[in-house]
């Protein structure tokens, strides 16, 4: 497979990288982003794009690709719908609108978050706009799916970009692995999650949008 990642910088990107990187199936790795990556693996290339709402200039470099990982998000806290709206939805659909017009047969994994609301009635603002932009994201014609994970254990060094989770991740890492093993429905890890998705392009799944429970077997599924 010859994947597409936007987002590889924050937690769950730097877990599907390392999947990706570490599975026989994927030959290429393209990351997309504002920031360069370290990264000398000779799977890995990447394009840093200023601005990945506009990806005109870049449109060549983005065809014959298989599977696209879409792990950009931000924290709802302190931002307006509107500001919240331009940053999860409109910049996520106009990314998959162009890919899917590039790549039509592509699968496209987008990551959401669990508590995700699809019907528009929660009273959280961002749970109604991530239901919104998965909606619209598998209407597209193309393949695809969101993963909605709870809480993440990290795994081989993979930390989050916010100070805060960050913080919640290492005071609670003495119970981490108990809760994973005993609430599949809200707790998964960095490695189970990267498969999960790397197993959901390369064979489908019979759920379009997968909770932890789903990522959890999937994530098994796809172990080697």
């Amino acid at each position: 497979m010859k994947v597409l990642l936007f987002g590889a910088s924050g937690m769950i990107g730097q877990s599907v990288l390392r999947e990706c990187l570490y599975d026989p199936r994927v030959s290429t790795v393209l990351y997309v982003g504002r920031t360069a990556i370290q990264n000398t693996h000779p799977k890995f290339r990447q394009i840093v794009h200023s601005d990945v709402s506009q990806l005109t200039p870049i449109e060549a470099s983005l065809e014959g690709f298989d599977a696209c990982f879409f792990c950009l998000g931000v924290s709802s806290i302190r931002m307006s719908e509107g500001e919240y709206t331009r940053v999860t939805h409109d910049l996520t659909l106009s990314v998959a609108r162009t890919l899917v017009r590039l790549n039509p047969v592509m699968t496209f994994v987008y990551v959401s978050a669990q508590g995700t609301d699809g019907s528009g009635k929660s009273s959280m603002m961002w749970a109604r706009v991530r239901g919104k932009t998965e909606n619209e994201i598998l209407a597209l014609p193309f393949k695809g799916y969101a993963v909605r994970p709870g809480f993440i254990q990290p795994l081989h060094g993979i930390r989050s970009k916010t100070a805060a989770y960050q913080l919640a991740y290492t005071l609670l890492a003495p119970i981490i692995p108990l809760t994973t093993r005993f609430l599949p429905k809200y707790v998964t890890t960095t490695e189970r999650l990267g498969r999960a998705m790397l197993h959901v392009a390369a064979n489908g799944y019979h759920k379009k949008i997968l909770e932890s429970s789903d990522i959890n077997q999937a994530g098994t599924a796809g172990e080697k």
